[in-house]
């Protein structure tokens, strides 16, 4: 299959790859002299309520602004990772087809938000917003906040939406402050770090890693279905996403597992037999399609995830899939 991996748009994928010598110290004076506290080791939390809540306002605000208009610029400080993919794909295809503006824009509104802070040393520091949106239904909407450095703005790595039974309970401290999981904790089912190419292995060869689901069982399920219909072959590749701003990221919850956030990356690729023709895809497709369509259609697919990853030991250590968001970011016609 054709994988054309330059679309993917990586553009600050190493700015968290801070070293220890990166970080500015910290002075503080003693009877005994000048001591040197590292920054990175201070346990702090993200943000306060008010920051929080501030930074939500912020990126609303930017998201719909952006949306109207369809005008990537206006929240392209306000979002990173697979979002900013997703999020900036969407809007240039929403561009091309309709210059003048969203016909059906809505604003979006966030309302009965909550905020799970998170309490760590170093960079990234990072908070959750959970609330409830005037679109998707009931869904609740999971928005993950990121920044590298006190004075960075702070920008959404990861947005899905979930049911909302299905927000956990966090372990929280004192002051309501909740842990942040180690990428390469032993503790889960699966490490946080081995979370991404755990699932795009599972879309390919099954297995017991995941519980089933929609977005388990049931997408494999589809997907075999639809690999060979009449005069059309569909060929899929799933890889990992998750260095630098794709980085999962996991919060403690009471039971003592973690509710983690995770990247990937799919391709499908549409072959047409001889004598037939690719199916003609929307729009918003060919907005992002370059190349010309005469035998195949390869998509490319940027996706964000958010599990429930049990303790190791559990009863049954299955990774539960409690949400997906999907968006094509390029297509490729042969």
């Amino acid at each position: 299959m054709t994988r054309d991996r330059s679309r993917l748009r990586l553009r600050r994928r190493d700015r968290r790859g801070l070293t220890a010598a990166a970080v500015l110290a910290v002075l503080s004076f003693t009877a005994n002299g000048c001591v040197v506290v590292h920054g990175e080791r201070e346990v702090l939390p993200a943000a306060t309520a008010a920051e929080a809540a501030k930074a939500l306002q912020e990126f609303t605000t930017a998201y719909n602004a952006a949306d109207k208009t369809y005008d990537s610029s206006l929240d392209a400080g306000h979002v990173t990772g697979a979002l900013a993919d997703i999020d900036g794909a969407r809007l240039k295809a929403g561009r091309a087809n309709h210059p003048d503006g969203n016909p059906a824009h809505t604003p979006l509104e966030l309302t009965d938000a909550k905020f799970t802070v998170v309490e760590k040393p170093g960079w990234p520091r990072w908070f959750l917003a959970d609330a409830r949106g005037n679109k998707g239904g009931d869904a609740r909407w999971l928005l993950v906040f990121t920044r590298d450095r006190r004075d960075a703005p702070w920008e959404v790595a990861y947005l899905t939406l979930v049911a909302p039974g299905d927000v956990p309970r966090f372990k929280k401290d004192e002051d309501g402050h909740v842990e942040a999981v180690p990428a390469d904790s032993p503790e889960l089912a699966v490490a946080p770090a081995d979370l991404s190419q755990g699932y795009a292995t599972y879309l390919k060869e099954g297995g017991t890693a995941f519980a089933e689901g929609t977005h388990t069982s049931d997408w494999r399920d589809l997907r075999e279905r639809n690999a060979r219909r009449p005069g059309l072959v569909r060929q899929y590749i799933d890889e990992p996403l998750s260095r630098g701003d794709y980085a999962p990221l996991a919060l403690r919850t009471a039971d003592g597992g973690a509710l983690v956030f995770f990247s990937t990356h799919h391709y499908e690729k549409q072959t047409a037999a001889a004598g037939a023709e690719v199916p003609v895809p929307n729009d918003d497709v060919l907005a992002l399609t370059t190349g010309e369509i005469k035998q195949s259609l390869t998509m490319e697919f940027v996706s964000n995830e958010v599990v429930l990853n049990p303790r190791k030991g559990a009863g049954r250590p299955q990774v539960k899939m409690l949400g997906r968001i999907q968006g094509l970011t390029a297509a490729k016609g042969e």
